[in-house]
Formats: C-alpha cells, structure tokens, sequence
C-alpha cells in the first residue's frame, strides 16, 4: 500500500524529516510515534499529498478516493449539521446507500441523537467524533490518523479502540500517536522519529 525510501521534508532551510523508510502493507498498522516537532504531522500530510517530499521517493498506491484521513482539523462544515456534513462527503465520495452508512456511523460513535444540531455547537469531543465518522465514512482502503484521541473522553476513546481494532487487518491504518501504548496489540510496524 506505501512504500517510502529515504523521505526528506524540508522548508526552507529547516529539515522536518530525515531519511525516513518504511514498507506498509495492504492489512498492515504503521504507528508513528515521537515528541511534538518530530515530523509525524508532516509525515502524515506527505502520504496523502497535501505536500510532496523533498527527497526520496514515496509511492501510495491508493488513490484520493481511496484516502480516509484526520488531521489535527476536523475538515467538517461547521454552519451545518453533522447528517448534512455527512451527506456532503457522501456524495463526495459517491458512496452508494450514503443515507444508511452515514445514519450507521452516527449510531456507533454515539451521535445520532444530534444528528440534526450544527457542528457548531458540538463540544471538541463531539466534534473528533463526527471527523472520524468523516474519515470512515467511504470505508477507505487506507485510514490515515493523526492524533485520533485528541479530546475525546473515556468513552470515546473506548469506542475509538472498539473501532481500531474492528479495522486492524482489514486495511492499511497509519496512526501518529503519543501513547503508542494504546495501540501496541494492533501495530505491525512502529516508526519512531526524532
């Protein structure tokens, strides 16, 4: 699914990444993990093309349609409800039955009750939950996570190992992390970045 050699990011003068090299399978767990100003944002950004390497040679072989990706913004309309953030990406992504699926990730990830309220006046927690519903919501072969706990609560975080775990083995997950801890059973490769 991703094959990196020798990845470089630099801006300017300021190198972000450094040689970094790795192999991910279509059903493999990459964690990624290392301090704040590490690279792992960066590293994420480069695999699904919101920036280009500066050396090395990178090679996902998913296509953008093929993408399920959260960031450290939640990419949600937030003058609109989350049903109507969903339909949106729905038809984005041409996802046949896009009522069902979307109305399926609310349930599960415990939204469905308000469904009908502007993102705008959901908490951070509320808000993590509706971008990762964003992110499945094509059932992407390749899921693409920076950062998924930020502001979720204990039950939310319960759900979102729930979740993991349902997808581990079953499609190509990058996860960047500051407690690969949490996630260590599912890894099948870990990366650390200075």
């Amino acid at each position: 699914m991703i094959t990196a050699r020798g990845i470089e990011k630099r801006y300017g003068r300021k190198r972000v990444l450094r040689d970094v090299s790795f192999e991910l399978a279509r059903d493999g767990f990459l964690v990624v993990t290392g301090p704040n100003g590490s690279g792992k944002t960066t590293l994420l950004r480069l695999l699904v093309g919101l920036t280009a390497p500066t050396a090395g040679e990178l090679d996902v072989t998913a296509d953008r349609a093929g993408l399920g990706f959260l960031g450290h913004e939640p990419l949600l309309y937030r003058d609109l409800t989350a049903l109507e953030n969903l339909e949106l990406f729905g038809r984005l992504y041409r996802v046949p039955e896009r009522r069902e699926r979307a109305g399926m990730l609310l349930e599960r990830f415990g939204l469905w009750e308000v469904r009908g309220d502007r993102v705008a006046t959901y908490s951070r927690g509320m808000t993590q939950r509706l971008a990762l519903c964003r992110a499945l919501l094509h059932d992407p072969p390749l899921l693409v996570l920076d950062e998924p706990y930020t502001a979720l609560d204990a039950d939310g975080s319960e759900l979102l190992d729930r979740e993991l775990l349902d997808l581990a083995g079953d499609r190509a997950v990058v996860l960047a992390t500051h407690d690969p801890d949490r996630v260590a059973a599912l890894a099948t490769q870990r990366l650390a970045l200075a």
